[in-house]
């Protein structure tokens, strides 16, 4: 009974300080998480012969590190440019809007657009737009933040090796302590690069689609679609269901509507279904529930930050735990199969 306390504060006090120190940990986690794309970049340059016979190892890594700063800088900049585009045409989507409460109080025949126009009489449009801005431009904000985490983790890199078998009381401890890492570095490295493919290659076709229907800013609803697809299981659906209410609002129209519900939702679909398990494959092995549960709860702690955080940060929890006989049986539960070994 006294383990069963002290182990509810613990883990009361572990949330608390998650909570309360977001401000530090989620730049830091962005940090690693870039650590863990950027070597994987720097392993696709080292591939090409040229590189890897001229380049010294800080010219790779220095390569790799203007790479991830001007793609930064380019997506802020387009991302910056469509939201402003979308704050100049506010009134005309407001005015469409208008039109289709009437519209939609017309072919129910009830009474319910005075209603609606009460129950939104605080909605406004352009503040939510503000707003959005106003969160991507915080985002990036703490980006320099997030690539001096990355360039430091990419500096002690080369002496943690040394620091660890000087930490290790022993070669058993020491080879543990190694595995746990090399587990941690191969399947959050190889969940991060291919959902990260993944996710641009939907965002890129529904970019298209985007073009060809011709809604506003559709580069701003790609990145959008893109960030999305990180959140298991809800975040490909959030991400079709908002291109397609904003093509409502800005047409005013039923079946731009309906084209980019059917278009985005079918690359949705086929990607989700078809396409992603086969470069995936079973890499994660986490339980279907762990991952909602760990949707749910990194979602409370850090929002929508922690929602796309919650599955590299469950897949490092389930392989700490299964290193440690305490542990075990926890990481068992969290995994699909009931085999942590395959978490590699």
């Amino acid at each position: 009974m006294k383990n069963l306390a002290y182990t509810s504060i613990s883990i009361a006090g572990i949330l608390v300080l998650l909570y309360l120190g977001k401000g530090i940990l989620i730049p830091f986690v962005f940090g690693l998480l870039l650590w863990f794309l950027a070597r994987s970049l720097k392993n696709l340059f080292e591939r090409i012969s040229f590189v890897k016979k001229y380049f010294p190892k800080w010219i790779t890594n220095l390569l790799v590190f203007g790479v991830l700063i001007l793609g930064i800088g380019f997506v802020s900049k387009m991302l910056t440019s469509s939201i402003s585009s979308l704050l100049t045409s506010y009134d005309s989507y407001q005015t469409n809007l208008t039109g289709v409460l009437e519209n939609v109080n017309q072919y129910l025949h009830i009474d319910i657009f005075e209603s609606m126009k009460s129950a939104m009489g605080s909605f406004n449009f352009s503040s939510i737009l503000s707003e959005i801005a106003n969160s991507i431009s915080g985002v990036f904000s703490e980006t320099f933040m997030i690539i001096i985490y990355t360039l430091f983790i990419f500096l002690e890199e080369s002496s943690f090796k040394e620091k660890l078998v000087k930490i290790a009381s022993s070669p058993e401890n020491h080879e543990r302590t190694n595995s746990i890492l090399n587990k941690v570095n191969t399947s959050v490295g190889d969940y991060l690069r291919l959902k990260t493919l993944v996710s641009l290659i939907t965002g890129f076709l529904s970019y298209i689609a985007l073009i060809i229907v011709g809604v506003d800013a559709p580069i701003f609803w790609a990145f959008l679609i893109f960030l999305l697809n990180y959140i298991p299981t809800i975040g490909s659906l959030i991400a079709t269901l908002f291109p397609a209410i904003f093509s409502l609002i800005q047409f005013g129209e039923l079946a731009p509507f309906i084209t980019v519900l059917v278009a985005v939702g079918s690359i949705q679909v086929i990607i989700g279904n078809i396409v992603e398990p086969r470069i995936m494959g079973k890499s994660l092995n986490l339980s279907p529930l762990a991952t909602i549960l760990a949707l749910s709860l990194w979602g409370q702690i850090w929002g929508i930050v922690g929602m796309i955080l919650s599955v590299p940060i469950t897949v490092i929890l389930v392989i700490a735990l299964s290193q440690f006989k305490g542990s075990r049986n926890i990481a068992l539960m969290l995994s699909e199969k009931g085999d942590v070994d395959e978490m590699t």
